[in-house]
């Protein structure tokens, strides 16, 4: 849920879901439309489905147990790398190293001397974060302290390197703070008048709807026919929608 979306915007929805889904068992009998509806408008909705579906998948395969370690997470469905170890770590303490954005700065500028991480390697960030892993018992608290510090004191902007606890060792600051020559991510699009957000609002009249819509009254999502249309497309290819010769609904 926090995957691009504030905890602010989080924690209203976490709280309704664990309540009303408790256990995968809970989430595995309810339907895909009823996930999506719980979603509500915390972006990025697909992941409801990835939830809904494993849920299903722990109900069948696991006994309802969410497994442990890393590669049986990974045959889950939606979950990637960073998911499958940022469970196995800080739900069962598993000795794996977990690599986010922050954790892969900190790693660039301490480590290899290099003021930004560059674009993301899976192999490259785990085998650099393993050598540097502290003894299993300690391990999840390492993970969750790199990534800390990089959210708070190594910071991508104005980072704070007087209190710094690597600062001594850092390599970066050891010489001398120099700025990467790798081009500059882009910027993401606007969202006000974007397709993402014609796809949030067809998605919303789906939620909102007792039933089934039709084509026409869907057209009272978005104004602009093309875009509606191919925000409707893209729906429909996500799973997020399922189209009948002439209506439009939420999966069953």
């Amino acid at each position: 849920m926090l995957q691009q979306t504030p905890v602010s915007r989080v924690l209203p929805r976490l709280d309704e879901w664990l309540t009303r889904w408790p256990t995968p068992a809970a989430l595995a009998v309810a339907s895909p439309a009823d996930a999506v509806r719980a979603w509500q408008n915390l972006g990025y909705p697909r992941r409801a489905l990835w939830l809904h579906s494993c849920a299903v998948t722990i109900v069948a395969e696991h006994n309802g147990e969410v497994p442990h370690d890393v590669d049986a997470l990974l045959r889950l469905p939606g979950v990637g790398p960073y998911t499958a170890r940022a469970i196995a770590v800080f739900a069962f303490r598993a000795h794996e190293p977990v690599v986010d954005t922050n954790i892969r700065r900190v790693i660039a500028r301490a480590v290899h001397g290099e003021s930004d991480q560059g674009p993301p390697s899976t192999a490259r960030d785990l085998a650099d974060m393993t050598a540097l892993l502290p003894t299993p018992d300690v391990s999840p608290e390492f993970n969750a302290g790199m990534m800390e510090l990089g959210a708070i004191v190594c910071t991508a902007r104005n980072p704070s390197c007087d209190v710094c606890p690597l600062s001594d060792s850092c390599a970066w600051r050891a010489d001398g703070y120099p700025v990467s020559d790798a081009p500059r991510r882009r910027p993401q699009a606007k969202y006000e008048g974007s397709d993402r957000q014609a796809r949030g609002a067809v998605l919303k009249l789906l939620r909102e709807s007792r039933g089934p819509l039709s084509h026409a009254e869907l057209a009272r999502a978005w104004p602009n026919g093309p875009q509606r249309d191919r925000a409707i497309m893209s729906l429909c290819d996500d799973g997020l929608i399922v189209a009948t010769l002439d209506t439009f609904s939420l999966p069953d």
